[in-house]
């Protein structure tokens, strides 16, 4: 664990957001489903005052990747198959809804972007670099989300993308998954990318009733 002082509140606003850090830390892996966040640890690895620790891990209850237990502090909040395939059922309407803006607003540098993410995603695949292929899926649906211009569905989606990102990492890994679902991928670009709001709406809700229905055969 990394030793640090804790800085003051001023020193730690020029710092990238303790609620970030901590966020990406528990969907890295670093802290696990059900582990205690113990605030004198974490503000010893972050070098944060425990106040802001405070603040950070009740930005997390929020968000619903963190929970608070009665006279025991906090843990990682466990996401069940069960809540993953509803968040993926929610996401549905609300990633459609951004495929479909995305293709009206389509633009000339936003397409040049898409081809090379297109382009980038097949070499992941061909190369069977699934990490690699995890991440660009999630650059593609923050493209979509920025391209759409729709602040609400973006929110909205963005709390839910945190809640289900261990099932997402897991779903890159299952066997089989990235050769299905790379087709999918690129199908939402092509429909984007062709300004077909119908088409880009349904190859987007086809990917997602494909991820529900590994998500069920996984559990």
């Amino acid at each position: 664990m990394v030793s640090a002082s804790p800085l003051a509140d001023a020193d730690l606003a020029a710092r990238p957001d303790l609620t970030a850090l901590i966020r990406d830390a528990i969907l890295g892996g670093e802290f696990a489903p059900h582990q205690r966040l113990i605030e004198a640890d974490i503000s010893d690895r972050f070098g944060a005052t425990r106040a802001a620790v405070r603040t950070a891990l009740l930005n997390l209850a929020g968000e619903g990747l963190v929970e608070r237990l009665p006279n025991k502090g906090a843990r990682v909040r466990a996401i069940s198959v069960d809540e993953a395939v509803e968040i993926v059922e929610v996401r549905v309407g609300l990633e459609s809804l951004c495929a479909r803006k995305a293709a009206e607003n389509l633009t000339s540098d936003d397409a040049e972007e898409l081809r090379m993410l297109r382009d980038d995603i097949r070499r992941a695949v061909d190369a069977g670099n699934l990490v690699e292929y995890s991440r660009l899926n999630q650059e593609m649906d923050r493209m979509l989300r920025e391209m759409s211009a729709h602040e609400t569905a973006t929110q909205l989606l963005e709390r839910m993308r945190a809640q289900s990102a261990r099932h997402q990492f897991r779903l890159a890994f299952h066997p089989g998954r990235a050769a299905q679902s790379a087709p999918e991928h690129i199908a939402i670009i092509d429909a984007v990318l062709a300004r077909d709001a119908d088409a880009a709406e349904e190859a987007t809700r086809a990917h997602l009733q494909g991820i529900v229905d590994v998500l069920r055969a996984m559990d």
